[in-house]
């Protein structure tokens, strides 16, 4: 893939599995293209990913971040990405600020860095911040001053849902146990669901205690992803507001667990876990 006559540069990256094609865009001349995206994520033509992240400078914080889904659909927020996007900055040299700050469509998250013993980026504690609950801004087409454990059919079952923003809009499923949610079915019809008027991320959460659960994620425009660090925060929220856990869960999904805190004194969500870089390349 040519770009501006010459190849793109990118680094591979991922947050427990959740998997992106990050590309430096400070060093480099990008199309900001949900075409691009489409590409470069094709996990059989292309280098293969859940997403493309653009990381590009801000006036605002250390550097910013463009995501598109794998289906060029962008992305307000993604909570794997921002820590991989951290990560970068600080082991390529972008920025050595800590904590360090990360423009996105939701606003300027900021994020702790926890270093290795070689200085570089093996996990981070991203201020995600305050949830948003009000059903016209998540958004949600119902008449309710909150949606929680509120019933939604799908064509083989009815799941009670518990609706939060994360910068994103998140869809809350308790049951019984996640494993057995046939996800390549009911995933696409609650993403495109009429109630979603910019679709749904679906998270499927069984509890095993007040701080335990094992989660299982549909991914708007991209599917079934190894893990969604919005959604494991709205997971957090989704289990303080119908009484199933406390403030402080671990969250257990296919591609690793994620440290989650819905604190009470700044009612910020904070979201702690790995990020690693896997291999660069041109494409």
């Amino acid at each position: 893939m040519m770009q501006n006559g010459s190849l793109i540069r990118f680094t591979k990256m991922h947050g427990i599995g959740n998997d992106f094609v990050c590309v430096d865009c400070l060093s480099q001349s990008v199309d900001e293209s949900s075409g691009l995206a489409r590409i470069i994520c094709d996990r059989h033509f292309g280098v293969g990913g859940d997403g493309l992240i653009l990381i590009l400078p801000s006036e605002q914080a250390d550097v910013r971040m463009l995501m598109f889904n794998a289906d060029g659909s962008e992305a307000e927020m993604c909570g794997n990405g921002v820590r991989c996007v951290a990560k970068y900055a600080h082991d390529h040299g972008l920025s050595r600020a800590n904590p360090l700050r990360v423009e996105t469509a939701a606003g300027v998250k900021t994020i702790e860095l926890h270093l290795d013993d070689a200085g570089k980026v093996a996990a981070a504690t991203v201020d995600m911040g305050e949830p948003i609950l009000d059903p016209p801004a998540i958004p949600v087409n119902i008449p309710q001053q909150h949606v929680i454990d509120l019933p939604i059919r799908t064509s083989k079952r009815v799941f009670r849902m518990t609706c939060v923003s994360m910068g994103n809009p998140h869809a809350v499923m308790f049951v019984d146990d996640a494993a057995e949610v046939p996800l390549e079915q009911v995933g696409p019809e609650l993403e495109n669901h009429p109630l979603f008027p910019r679709r749904i991320n679906a998270h499927f959460v069984q509890v095993h205690s007040d701080a335990e659960v094992t989660m299982r994620t549909w991914e708007r425009g991209s599917g079934i992803t190894l893990a969604c660090g919005t959604g494991a925060s709205a997971v957090c929220v989704a289990g303080v507001l119908t009484g199933r856990t406390g403030r402080k869960i671990l969250a257990h999904l296919p591609g690793g667990d994620l440290n989650l805190e819905w604190r009470k004194d700044d009612n910020h969500v904070y979201m702690t876990g790995p990020a690693t870089e896997v291999f660069s390349g041109e494409f």
